[in-house]
C-alpha cells in the first residue's frame, strides 16, 4: 500500500516525460495530464483513448500510455546541406524549421519518427527548389523560396498529423571563388551604375542650362522689343510735332520764303556728297540752275497741299449761307410760253 501511495505521489508531482525521451508515465489508475500534452493510450495493444489535459481514470494492466506528444510549437534545426543552383553552382545551405503535432494518433501510428521524417523531407525539398533557381535569385527570392519549402512539406506531412508553420534559411555559404566572383561583378555593377547617374546628371545640368539661357534670351527679345517700340513711338511722336510746327511756320507770312530757302540748302548740301559713296551718278540736265530746281520743288509743294486746301473748304458748313427765293417770276414767264 505504501509502495502504490508513493508511486501516485511521484505520477502525480514528476512531469511526463516527452515523447523523444525512451521512458513513459506508469499507469497507476490516476493520471494527470499536464497542458498542452495529449497522451495515447492503449487498452491490450491497441489503441483505446488520448488522454486530455488534467485528471484521467486509466484500468491499471489492461491500460498502457504508448505515445506522449507535445502540443506546443517545435524547432527543429535543418543540419547543413549542399545543393546545387539552376547554373550550376553548389552551396552550403542550413535552416530551422517550425512545426506543430495537430493530430495526435497520426503522429504516433503515421510515421515512425516524425522528426527525423520532417528534417529529411525539408532537405530534399530545399534541394529540389534551390535547383529551380538560379545563384543570384537565391539571395533576392529568400521569402518565396521559404514559402515552397512550407507548402510543400505541408502537403507531405498531412498524414501524419504534423503542421509546418513556417521555414527560415539561415546561413547560405558561397564557394571562395564564386564569391570573389560575384564581389567583382557587383564592384563592376556599381561602377556602371555611378558612370550611368554622373551622365544624368549632366545631362541634367546642361538640360536646365538651356532651358535658363533659352528663357533669358527670352526675356532680352521681349525687352529689346519693348525698347524698340517705346522708341518708334517717341519717334513718331517728335515726328508729328515737327510736322505741325512746320505747318505752322509754313502758314505764317514769309513761310514760303523760308521754305525756299530751306530747299536751296539742301540741294547745295546735297551736292556737296556727289561721287562719294559710288562712282555712278545720275544728274538732271539743269543741275546747275538752283533757282529752276527750287521753283520745282515748290511747285510739288503746292501741288500736294492744293487738294487739302480744297477739301477744307468744301467741309466748311453751309449755314451761313442765306436761302434763295424761288424765281416764281420766270417760273410763270415759261409757263405762259409753252402754252
Amino acid at each position: 500500500l505504501q509502495l502504490s501511495q508513493q508511486l501516485k505521489r511521484s505520477a502525480w508531482l514528476s512531469p511526463a516525460p516527452r515523447r523523444w525521451n525512451s521512458g513513459l508515465p506508469m499507469n497507476v489508475g490516476v493520471l494527470f495530464v499536464p497542458q498542452q500534452e495529449a497522451w495515447v493510450v492503449e487498452r491490450m495493444g491497441k489503441f483505446h483513448r488520448i488522454l486530455e489535459p488534467g485528471l484521467n481514470f486509466l484500468i491499471p494492466l489492461l491500460d498502457r500510455i504508448r505515445y506522449v506528444q507535445s502540443l506546443k510549437e517545435i524547432v527543429i534545426n535543418v543540419p547543413e546541406q549542399s545543393a546545387v543552383t539552376l547554373d550550376n553552382v553548389t552551396l552550403q545551405i542550413d535552416g530551422v524549421l517550425y512545426l506543430r503535432v495537430i493530430d495526435p494518433y497520426k503522429a504516433s501510428y503515421g510515421v515512425e519518427d516524425p522528426e527525423y521524417a520532417v528534417t529529411q523531407l525539408a532537405q530534399t525539398t530545399m534541394r529540389s527548389e534551390l535547383g529551380k533557381l538560379s545563384l543570384d535569385r537565391v539571395f533576392r527570392e529568400r521569402e518565396s523560396l521559404n514559402a515552397n519549402i512550407v507548402d510543400a512539406i505541408n502537403q507531405a506531412s498531412d498524414c501524419w498529423g504534423i503542421r509546418c508553420l513556417r521555414y527560415e534559411i539561415k546561413d547560405i555559404h558561397v564557394p571562395p571563388r564564386v564569391k570573389e566572383s560575384m564581389q567583382m561583378q557587383r564592384a563592376t555593377v556599381l561602377e556602371s551604375e555611378g558612370t550611368r547617374e554622373s551622365a544624368i546628371n549632366v545631362a541634367e545640368g546642361q538640360k536646365q542650362a538651356q532651358i535658363l539661357a533659352s528663357e533669358a534670351e527670352k526675356a532680352q527679345q521681349i525687352n529689346k522689343a519693348a525698347g524698340e517700340a517705346s522708341a518708334m513711338l517717341v519717334k513718331a511722336r517728335a515726328k508729328a510735332e515737327a510736322i505741325q510746327l512746320l505747318a505752322a511756320a509754313l502758314a505764317q507770312q514769309h513761310g514760303s520764303a523760308a521754305a525756299s530757302l530751306s530747299v536751296a540748302e539742301q540741294y547745295v548740301n546735297a551736292f556737296s556728297k556727289l561721287a562719294k559713296d559710288s562712282n555712278t551718278l545720275l544728274l538732271p540736265a539743269n543741275t546747275g540752275d538752283i533757282t529752276n530746281m527750287v521753283a520745282q520743288a515748290l511747285g510739288i509743294y503746292a501741288t500736294l497741299t492744293k487738294p487739302q486746301a480744297v477739301k477744307n473748304q468744301d467741309e466748311v458748313p453751309r449755314a451761313h449761307e442765306e436761302p434763295q427765293s424761288p424765281p416764281t417770276e420766270g417760273l410763270k414767264a415759261e409757263q405762259a410760253s409753252s402754252s
